[in-house]
């Protein structure tokens, strides 16, 4: 057949057309997908999805939120934060993300107190919150702590030489005080002799180790508090006997004597007195909090076996700790004989107890009211555990139970049987196997 030009000139056209529409449709393709994203998560268990209550939190937040990951450049932690945090990305596109190396910046990382294993800080309208382990349960429960808009009040005990949340002296808790107010949570100070009640827009009461005993008429307005079902934090130290009135109502004993630990040493204080924990019971105060914590002079508690409240120990001390009840000077060491006790020792407890009205009674007790004030506040984690107790006794602790996602069939369970039938198979009848075919074949290509 013979091709005419008129043919020709159609051909070339057509192709023209053809590359065309294949570049027309690759650009659109191409704008498209700049302006639409489309995420499709294949995998059995649903692993690089989000669950139903982080996408709802997301949807419903408003503003800005700033993800800064202060983990040390080349760690493989900072992918697996940025594959995390791209999921929130893609329903927030204003939730950013920055990495920050911690050793170009050493003043901040002292600031913030950043270990080695680094720290992810979350903000949101003006308030943040800190993350020593981040997977998704971790960052959407900070992001609904950000979320809470509504403003508490704490009354600080005054009136007796306790800790002022607006004094600046290393004994007085005004830094604390200060990261409150971050949080929306205002301290007031009440002095009972002047205004015999606790404040009604109180969420929480704060006994802050008073250096002289109350009033029996303050000591009854106190106890009637915690009758009605206030919520109550409790600082004690070493041989205060100020609150001895409370002992009784809460069903706890302060032990004679400090909490010594060989322990210090090994964390670089040559102080025994200094109480230093790391491993932390289970209980919402704690949940997914692996910081140490400092504690410079610790008392221990014995809790009575029936009492009006369930009670959790949140706090211990290490085994090689016990209650020293002589001085400090010298060689210490502990006596088995005499009234010191062995540890580990409780120096926290969390008390809670179910009211008529539905609501739910909580009490903290600390054996030291230094580990929060200005000195040591900003030593190891001892800013976010008084930040998390707070948060617990105002009842702001909501959180969001996001189970693990685990990829199926991960696992090979197999009998012994089917063990030996596969070590034998692979192991003795697979290789005489392919030995005697290959002396079969062998042997039949030398006959040839």
């Amino acid at each position: 057949m013979k091709l005419t030009r008129h043919v020709h000139r159609q051909i070339r056209l057509k192709n023209r057309l053809l590359t065309l529409l294949f570049l027309c449709a690759v650009g659109g393709a191409a704008w498209l997908s700049a302006r639409h994203s489309y995420q499709a998560d294949w995998t059995e268990a649903r692993s690089n999805t989000l669950s139903p209550a982080t996408r709802k939190l997301l949807q419903a937040m408003s503003g800005k939120v700033s993800v800064t990951a202060y983990i040390k450049t080349g760690l493989p932690i900072r992918l697996q934060i940025a594959h995390l945090v791209d999921r929130y990305t893609h329903l927030k596109p204003d939730l950013k993300l920055d990495f920050v190396d911690p050793n170009n910046d050493p003043q901040k990382a002292r600031a913030l107190n950043i270990g080695e294993e680094g720290l992810v800080v979350v903000e949101y309208q003006g308030r943040s919150e800190k993350l020593n382990f981040i997977d998704e349960a971790a960052l959407t429960n900070a992001l609904l702590q950000l979320t809470h808009a509504e403003d508490r009040w704490v009354s600080f005990l005054a009136g007796h030489g306790e800790r002022s949340p607006d004094g600046e002296a290393n004994f007085d808790l005004n830094r604390f005080n200060k990261e409150l107010r971050r949080r929306r949570i205002n301290a007031q100070t009440v002095n009972l002799a002047k205004l015999p009640a606790i404040p009604d827009n109180s969420s929480l009461l704060v006994i802050a180790s008073p250096s002289v005993a109350l009033l029996p008429g303050e000591a009854e307005i106190v106890k009637q508090y915690v009758q009605r079902g206030g919520n109550l934090l409790l600082l004690t130290d070493p041989g205060d006997k100020t609150l001895d009135f409370i002992w009784p109502l809460l069903g706890l004993h302060p032990l004679p004597g400090r909490i010594v630990d060989k322990a210090a040493k090994l964390a670089g204080i040559n102080d025994p007195s200094f109480v230093i924990v790391g491993e932390y019971n289970r209980h919402p105060v704690t949940r997914n909090f692996r910081t140490l914590t400092v504690y410079p002079a610790a008392a221990g508690f014995d809790i009575a076996a029936d009492i009006d409240f369930e009670s959790a120990p949140l706090l211990n001390s290490g085994p090689e700790s016990w209650t020293e009840t002589g001085p400090l000077a010298g060689t210490i060491r502990f006596h088995p004989d005499s009234a010191e006790k062995q540890g580990p020792i409780t120096l926290a407890y969390a008390l809670t107890r179910n009211l008529e009205n539905g609501s739910e009674q909580r009490v903290i007790v600390v054996g030291d009211g230094d580990f929060l004030a200005n000195t040591y506040i900003d030593n190891a984690g001892n800013l976010d555990m008084g930040l998390r107790m707070i948060n617990w006794l105002v009842h702001d602790d909501r959180f969001i139970d996001i189970p693990a996602k685990t990829a199926p069939d991960r696992t090979l369970k197999l009998t012994l049987t089917g063990i030996a039938v596969i070590g034998f198979g692979f192991l003795i009848v697979l290789p005489l196997g392919l030995l005697g075919t290959g002396f079969v074949v062998w042997r039949r290509r030398r006959r040839r």
